[in-house]
């Protein structure tokens, strides 16, 4: 059986690991919505449950232009380095959850302070 790539993957399924790892460390499913809706413009975050997390990437209404701010590693990849656009916007989530699970202020992780 070939093995699925993360774009193929229902949105759902990422969208739940992200708040379960926000959770695990005392952050809220509303927090790790509001950083999903800086990030990507998206309103409604439930309503994107027929998406494949690909197409939740690439069909973004308006990806933040702040986003070029987010810096730092992600399973040992700097993220201001990736060249490939989907797996960039992919790990800049990944980094903007890590540092809202690593108690940084909600300020501080959408680049306004």
């Amino acid at each position: 059986m070939p093995k699925q790539s993360v774009f193929e993957m229902p949105f759902t399924k990422i969208y739940t690991l992200l708040v379960q790892k926000a959770e695990r460390k005392g952050r809220t499913k509303e927090e790790v919505n509001e950083v999903v809706r800086w990030l990507t413009g998206y309103e409604d975050i439930e309503a994107l449950s027929e998406k494949t997390y690909g197409e939740f990437l690439s069909c973004a209404p308006e990806w933040n232009p702040k986003s070029e701010l987010i810096k730092g590693a992600v399973c040992g990849v700097r993220v201001e380095t990736i060249e490939d656009p989907m797996t960039k916007k992919m790990r800049q989530l990944d980094k903007l959850i890590d540092e809202l699970a690593k108690g940084k202020s909600m300020e501080k992780i959408i680049r306004q302070g």
